[in-house]
């Protein structure tokens, strides 16, 4: 898997101050729905912004901006992993009920964490450490359960804290290895 340079996976991808976290889960798992209340999070929810170029951002960075809905096209580009959108449905995040809706977007960014969407029964109180590797680069991931009030904080407090994870590895010249 190394070797691999490009893939599209089945997941929902959104990003605040460049760094992205890829939401993964059977269809039907509540990705989307997650990806439409983090987005509605917006600028003044009072989380760090720490984006994966290690610099800070400005205010005009705050908000969430939607990456890809479904499919997400990933390439690895040194040690890290971009997402895009495949360009058919890139603005475009489906809201199960109303329909195909278009979204402010960004056209790439870095991805620092994945969030595998459970069951609540499946979400330890205490996690260990977890990743997955995707393309030969290891991301942090987590589980949680997608439908909880809490899920889009939640979602927002772990990728500013991998987001800064990534930027003092890559300042520092360190890497990670696999936990899973």
């Amino acid at each position: 898997m190394a070797d691999e340079v490009e893939a599209l996976i089945h997941a929902t991808a959104v990003a605040r101050g460049g760094a992205c976290v890829l939401l993964r889960g059977e269809s039907g798992s509540g990705k989307s729905d997650l990806a439409l209340r983090i987005l509605a999070l917006g600028p003044t929810s009072g989380l760090p912004i720490f984006p994966a170029n290690g610099e800070r951002n400005s205010a005009a960075d705050a908000s969430f901006r939607l990456v890809a809905d479904d499919q997400v096209r990933l390439r690895r580009e040194g040690e890290g992993i971009f997402a895009r959108p495949p360009a058919t449905i890139a603005g475009k995040l489906e809201v199960r009920g109303i329909g195909i809706v278009d979204f402010p977007a960004v056209a790439s960014a870095r991805a620092v964490l994945v969030v595998e969407l459970v069951a609540p029964k499946s979400v330890p109180r205490m996690p260990e450490h977890h990743s997955a590797e995707i393309l030969g680069v290891v991301l942090p991931l987590i589980r949680l359960a997608p439908f909880e009030h809490s899920a889009p904080l939640k979602v927002a407090l772990a990728l500013a804290s991998a987001a800064t994870s990534i930027s003092s590895e890559v300042s520092s010249g360190a890497s990670r290895s696999p936990s899973d």
